[in-house]
C-alpha cells in the first residue's frame, strides 16, 4: 500500500468489492491503472480479478492492497445493497432508463449480450423464462453453498508442471518447497483450500514424464527430487489425520490416495525399491501387558488401530513381535509407495477416550493409587506417578503430533509429544532392567543381537524430528505465539520466554525438567535406538543427513547443568541398555554405526566427565559391518527375538562416508588425548582393532603427527609415537595390495619416524620385510636416512651415523638379493663405502645377471661401475648385457643403441682383446644394419686401448679391417645391409623410393671398406636387378644412382 498511489473510485456492493488500484511509475516503467474486483462470502475472499494480468498462485499486489484498505479504513468505504435489491426497488421506468442508460455507456461491449437476454426473455419457451429471479454476483452464496478462499487451480497447475520442468535448476526445487510451506500454512489457518491445493500439486507429480522414463531405465530420481516427494507422502499424512475432517472428506482423500498408488510409476517408499521389512520396529516387548495384543507386522496400520481401544496394549516403543509366518512372507509384500502410509492412516481415528483427555487437558492423571484390581489395565496408560501414557507405533504416535501441530493445535500436540517422551522414557528404564535381569541370570551366555528394523531417524515420518521441534517451539514461543482458536482445550496460561528457555510449567514434567530438556533427551533416544541399516542408496543416504541435521540441530542449544545431566544418563543408559542401545555391549552387524552421534556425545561429555566420553567413543568405534564374523544369539529365550533381516549380503552404499566419520571420531579421541599416555595407547588399540581403511588410518596417523608436532609447543613424544604405529599399521596393510599413494605414505613414515628418533629409523630398517617392499627399501628408506638432511636433523653423532649406514647397508644387500633387478643399483650406492658389502653387492649382481636381470638394469649398473672407477667390471657388466639384448634389422632407433655404442666404445678403450671378445657378441645380438656400420666407423677411426688400464698407452696401429675382430663385423654388417634390403623391397610404396636410394647409398660407403667391396657391391645391384625387374620405376632410380 505505501508504493501504490491511489485507490479510487470505490464500489462496495454487496458481497462485491471493485476499486481502481494505480501504481505509481517507476525509472523504467510507466504508472500502471489496475482495475481490481474481489467477491467475499463468510470472511473469506473466494474470487479476484485484477487487469494487471499476473500470473500467480499467490494474490498480486493490487488485490492486497484493496483488500488492507477495506480492513484497515471500513469508515472510508460505502457499502451498498446487492444489486438485486437496488434493482427491486425501482420502477418499471427507472429499470428501463437503467438499462439504457447501461448499455449505451458501455454499448460496444454489452449490447450483442444484451440483445441475446432480450429475445431470450421475450422467447415463451427459453430457458431463462423457466427459472424464477435471476442471479446476483454481489449478494453472496447460499448458505448451503461450499464457501472457501479463492485459489486459482490453473495457475497452481501451471506452476508446479515449469517447476517440475526445470528439473532442479533455477531454484525450482525451492520454489516447491515454498508451494509446499504454503499448504502447511493453509492447513494451520484451516483453510480447506490447503487439501485442494496438495492435490492439484500431487497431479502435477504424477504426471511428470521423467517417472516413466526413469522406471524405463531403471535409475533412482535425483537426490532432491525424492526428497519432495518425501514431502509430499508427509503432508498427505497430515492431511487424513486432521482431527476435525469430516467423513466423506477422508473418504475421498483416500479414493484418490489409492488411485495415485496403483499407478506403476508412483515413487516407492524407500526411494529404490518396494520395502521388504515390515513396518513395525522389532525390538522386546514392554510391560507387564506386553503379550495382550499382538498386531502383525505385514499390517503397518493395525498397531494404530488397536491403539485406539481401551484394552492395554503395546506395539511401538520397542516393537512388536513377528511371527514365523511374517518372516517367511516378507518377501512376498506388496511394494510400498510414498502414499501408503497416508492410505493406511486414513483408518486412524481419534475417538479413543484416553488420547482425546492425553491432548484435550493438561491436568489429565490417573488419580487412583496402583494397587486395585485395575492396576494392570492402568499400568499401560499411565505411569507410576500417574502421568498418561500413549502406546503406539513411534512413527504413528508422531504423526499424530505432526498433524495436530500442522492443523493449528500447538497446545494439543506439545500435551500429545509429552505424554509419548514419557512412554519413551519408561520404555527405556524398563529395558535397561529386563537387560540387567538376564544378564545376572545368564552370566556366561551371550546375549541376542537385537535391532530395529525400522529407525526412528531417518524414517519417513521423520518421529523424532516431530517430538524435537514441538518441544523446541515450546520453549521460544509465548502464549501469544499459539493460536487463539482450539476446538480441543480450554485456554491454560503459559510463562513467556525467551528463546531456547527452560520452561518448567507443564504438570507432567520431573522437578527441574523443561521443554528444552525434553526435545534434548528425545534427541538422544532416538539417535542412540539400534537400528538396522535400511537397503537402497537413498534411505542409507536419508539416514546419514536426517542424523547430521538432528545433531545439527543440538549443536545450537547451549549446554547447562540441567542439560548435562541429561547427556550423562542418555549416556549411561546407551552403555548399559545392552541390544536396545546403539552403543549396548551387543549389538546386530547390520546396525547402523554410532560414529557421528558418538562424537557429539564426545565433545558434550569430555569437560564434565572425560571417563564416560572415552567410554562412548570408544565403544561407538566399532563397524561390524566389515568384520568377518558377528556375534551369535541367544534364541533360547522366548523374549529374545533375533533381528528380522533377509540372508543378503549387505550393500552399505554409504559406507566410505561411515568410515569418514569414523575416522573424524577417532581423529577427536587422538586429540582430546594428547598429553595423557593410559588414553592414547586404549585409543590407539581401538583405532588398530576397528578401523579397516588404510587411507583412514593414514590420515590419523597425519593428524596425530600435526597435533604432536605444533610449532608452539615441544613435541609430544607419546603421540608421535602413536601416529608412528599408525603408520607402521598403514605400511602393512598396503604392502601386498595397490594403492596410488603408497610412496606418498612410506616417505611420510620415514619424517614421522625421524622425528620419533634414531631408534624409530633403526627400528624399521631392521624389520624392513614387513613393512616396505624391496624398492621402497632401498630407494626411499634407505636414501633417506642415510642422506645428510636426516643426520643434520638428528644431530647424529659418529657412532650413530655408523650405525645407521651399517643397518642401511644390511638392508640393502637383503633387497638386492630379494629382487636384484630393482634393487641391485640402490644396494652398490649405499654400499659404496664399505668395502666388503660394495663387493658383495657387486657379486649379487653378478649372480643375478644370467638369470633375471634385464639389459637395461645391466648396462645402467655397469655405466654407475665405469663411473665410480671400475671399467673393468663395467666391461665384464656390458658382455653380460650384450647376452641379452637383440636388434632385429628395423630397430634403428631402439633405446638401447646408445648402450651398445657405450659398450663398444668401453671395449675399444680398453684394448684390442677386450674388443675382439665384445664383436662377437655384438654381431650375435645386433642385426640392424645402420647400427653395425656405426660401430664399424668408431672402432676404425683410432687405435684400441689408446689409453688403457693403469694409464698405459698402447702403439698407434689402427686395426685392419681385413683381420679378426673387425673382419667379423665388417661381413656382419654387409650382409645386414643386404637382408634388410632385402626385406624392405618386399613390402616397399612408391612413396618410400628415395628413402631406398639413400639407404642404399649408406650401403655402399659400407662394402666399400672390404678390399673387394667394389666387387660385391656391383654384384649386389645387380641380383637386386634380377629379382625385382618387375619395380620398373625403381629400377630406373637404381641405374640412374648406382649404373
Amino acid at each position: 500500500m505505501q508504493k501504490l498511489n491511489s485507490l479510487l473510485p470505490f464500489f462496495y456492493i454487496g458481497f462485491h468489492l471493485s476499486g481502481t488500484v494505480t501504481e505509481p511509475a517507476m525509472q523504467s516503467e510507466p504508472e500502471t491503472v489496475c482495475n481490481v474486483a474481489i467477491s467475499f462470502d463468510r470472511c473469506k475472499i473466494t474470487s479476484v480479478t485484477c487487469s494487471c494480468g499476473n500470473k500467480d498462485i499467490f494474490y498480486c499486489a493490487h488485490v492486497v492492497a484493496l483488500s488492507l484498505y477495506r480492513i484497515r479504513k471500513p469508515d472510508q468505504v460505502k457499502l451498498h445493497l446487492p444489486i438485486s435489491e437496488t434493482l427491486f426497488q425501482m420502477n418499471r421506468d427507472q429499470l428501463q432508463k437503467f438499462v439504457q442508460y447501461l448499455i449505451t455507456v458501455h454499448h460496444t461491449e454489452v449490447l450483442p449480450t444484451a440483445q441475446k437476454l432480450a429475445d431470450e426473455i421475450l422467447s415463451q419457451n427459453s430457458e431463462i423464462n423457466q427459472v424464477h429471479g435471476a442471479p446476483d454476483p454481489t449478494a453472496g452464496a447460499s448458505i448451503d453453498d461450499e464457501n472457501c478462499w479463492h485459489l486459482d487451480e490453473e495457475q497452481v497447475q501451471e506452476q508446479v508442471k515449469l517447476f517440475l520442468s526445470q528439473g532442479g535448476y533455477h531454484g525450482s526445487g525451492k520454489q516447491l518447497n515454498l508451494l509446499f510451506a504454503k499448504v502447511r500454512e493453509m492447513l494451520k489457518m484451516r483453510d480447506s483450500n490447503g487439501a485442494r491445493m496438495l492435490t492439484l500439486i500431487t497431479e502435477q507429480f504424477m504426471a511428470d514424464p521423467r517417472l516413466s522414463l526413469w522406471r524405463q531405465q531403471g535409475t533412482a530420481m535425483t537426490d532432491k527430487y525424492r526428497q519432495l516427494w518425501d514431502e509430499l507422502g508427509a503432508l498427505w499424512m497430515c492431511i487424513v489425520l486432521n482431527p476435525h475432517c469430516k467423513l466423506e472428506q477422508k473418504t475421498s482423500w483416500l479414493k484418490q490416495l489409492k488411485k495415485w498408488n496403483s499407478v506403476d510409476v508412483c515413487p516407492w517408499e524407500d526411494g529404490n525399491h518396494g520395502s521388504e521389512l515390515p513396518n513395525l520396529t522389532n525390538a522386546l516387548p514392554q510391560g507387564a501387558n506386553a503379550n495382550q495384543v499382538f498386531v502383525r507386522a505385514a499390517d503397518p496400520i493395525g498397531a494404530a488401530r488397536h491403539s485406539t481401544s481401551r484394552m492395554p496394549f503395546n506395539l511401538g516403543f520397542g516393537g512388536c513381535q513377528m511371527s514365523v509366518f511374517d518372516k517367511a512372507n516378507l518377501s512376498s509384500r506388496p511394494q510400498r509407495t510414498v502414499f501408503t502410509r497416508a492410505i493406511e492412516a486414513c483408518d486412524l481415528h481419534w475417538q479413543d477416550r484416553h488420547l482425546q483427555r492425553i491432548v484435550s487437558s493438561a491436568r489429565y492423571a490417573d488419580c487412583c493409587p496402583h494397587g486395585g484390581a485395575d492396576a494392570d489395565a492402568d499400568s499401560s496408560l499411565f505411569d507410576a506417578r500417574g502421568w498418561p501414557l500413549w502406546h503406539e507405533h513411534v512413527p504413528t504416535a508422531c504423526a499424530r503430533v505432526d498433524a495436530l501441530r500442522s492443523h493449528g493445535y500447538p497446545r494439543e500436540a506439545l500435551r500429545l509429544a509429552i505424554a509419548i517422551v514419557n512412554t519413551l522414557r519408561r520404555q527405556q528404564q524398563k529395558q535397561l532392567e529386563m537387560f540387567r535381569t538376564q544378564k545376572k541370570e545368564l552370566p556366561h551366555k551371550s546375549m541376542t543381537s537385537i535391532t530395529n528394523l525400522e529407525g526412528w531417524v531417518g524414517h519417513p515420518l521423520d518421529p523424532v524430528g516431530t517430538l524435537f521441534s514441538s518441544l523446541m517451539e515450546a520453549c521460544r514461543i509465548d502464549d501469544e505465539g499459539f493460536p487463539g482458536f482450539s476446538d480441543f482445550t480450554e485456554n491454560i496460561g503459559q510463562c513467556k520466554l525467551a528463546e531456547y528457555q527452560h520452561l518448567p510449567a507443564h504438570k507432567f514434567l520431573e522437578e527441574g525438567e523443561s521443554y528444552l530438556t525434553l526435545a534434548v533427551e528425545v534427541a538422544l533416544i532416538g539417535l542412540g535406538q539400534q537400528r538396522i541399516m535400511p537397503d537402497g542408496l537413498y534411505t542409507q543416504e536419508k539416514v546419514c543427513r536426517n542424523e547430521e541435521q538432528l545433531i545439527s540441530k543440538l549443536q545450537e542449544i547451549e549446554l547447562d547443568d540441567t542439560l548435562v545431566k541429561i547427556f550423562h544418563k542418555q549416556a549411561v543408559f546407551l552403555l548399559e541398555a545392552g541390544p536396545y542401545s546403539g552403543l549396548g555391549e551387543i549389538i546386530h552387524r547390520e546396525s547402523v554405526p554410532m560414529h557421528t552421534f558418538a562424537k557429539y556425545l564426545f565433545t558434550c561429555l569430555l569437560p564434565h566427565d572425560a571417563e564416560l566420553a572415552y567410554k562412548i567413543a570408544l565403544r561407538a568405534m566399532r563397524l561390524l559391518v566389515l568384520e568377518s564374523t558377528a556375534p551369535a544369539g541367544d534364541l533360547t529365550r522366548p523374549h529374545h527375538i533375533a533381528a528380522v533381516v533377509p540372508n543378503r549380503y549387505p550393500r552399505w552404499f554409504t559406507l566410505s562416508h561411515i568410515e569418514s566419520q569414523q575416522c573424524e571420531l577417532a581423529s577427536t579421541m587422538l586429540t582430546a588425548a594428547k598429553g595423557d599416555v593410559r588414553r592414547l595407547e586404549t585409543v590407539l588399540e581401538s583405532i588398530q582393532k576397528n578401523i579397516h581403511s588404510s587411507s583412514h588410518i593414514f590420515k590419523l596417523a597425519q593428524d596425530a603427527f600435526k597435533i604432536a608436532t605444533l610449532m608452539d609447543s615441544l613435541p609430544d613424544i607419546t603421540l608421535l609415537k602413536v601416529s608412528l604405529e599408525l603408520g607402521l599399521q598403514v605400511m602393512r596393510m598396503t604392502l601386498s595390495t595397490l594403492n596410488w599413494r603408497r610412496r606418498e605414505m612410506v616417505r611420510w613414515l620415514v619424517t614421522c619416524a625421524t622425528e620419533v628418533g634414531v631408534y624409530a629409523l633403526d627400528s624399521i630398517m631392521q624389520s624392513w620385510f614387513t613393512l616396505f617392499t624391496p624398492t621402497e627399501a632401498t630407494s626411499i628408506v634407505a636414501t633417506t636416512v642415510m642422506s645428510n638432511s636426516t643426520i643434520v636433523r638428528l644431530h647424529l653423532d659418529c657412532h650413530q651415523q655408523e650405525k645407521l649406514a651399517s643397518s642401511a647397508r644390511t638392508l640393502a644387500l637383503q633387497c638386492a638379493m630379494k629382487d636384484p633387478q630393482n634393487c641391485a643399483l640402490s644396494a652398490l650406492t649405499l654400499c659404496e663405502k664399505d668395502h666388503i658389502a660394495f663387493e658383495t653387492a657387486y657379486q649379487i649382481v653378478l649372480d643375478a645377471a644370467t638369470a633375471g636381470m634385464s639389459y637395461t638394469q645391466l648396462f645402467t649398473i655397469a655405466r654407475y661401475m665405469e663411473h665410480r672407477g671400475y671399467p673393468m667390471r663395467a666391461y665384464k657388466l656390458a658382455t653380460l648385457a650384450m647376452t641379452h639384448l637383440n636388434l632385429s634389422y628395423n630397430q634403428d632407433t631402439h633405446p638401447a643403441i646408445n648402450d651398445v655404442l657405450w659398450a663398444c666404445a668401453l671395449s675399444h678403450s680398453l684394448g684390442k682383446n677386450e674388443l675382439a671378445a665384445i664383436i662377437p657378441l655384438v654381431v650375435k645380438s645386433v642385426k640392424c644394419a645402420t647400427v653395425l656400420s656405426d660401430i664399424l666407423r668408431r672402432c676404425t677411426l683410432t687405435t684400441p686401448g689408446m689409453v688403457g688400464l693403469h694409464g698405459r698407452r698402447n702403439s698407434g696401429k689402427l686395426m685392419s679391417l681385413d683381420k679378426a675382430p673387425l673382419r667379423q663385423l665388417l661381413d656382419a654388417t654387409i650382409g645386414a645391409y643386404i637382408n634388410t634390403t632385402h626385406s624392405r623391397l618386399t613390402h616397399i610404396s612408391p612413396r618410400h623410393y628415395s628413402e631406398f636410394i639413400e639407404f642404399l647409398s649408406k650401403a655402399r660407403e659400407t662394402f666399400l671398406m672390404a678390399h673387394d667391396g667394389h666387387i660385391q657391391f656391383t654384384q649386389f645391384i645387380d641380383n637386386l636387378k634380377q629379382i625385382y625387374k618387375g619395380k620398373k620405376k625403381l629400377m630406373m632410380l637404381v641405374r640412374e644412382r648406382f649404373g
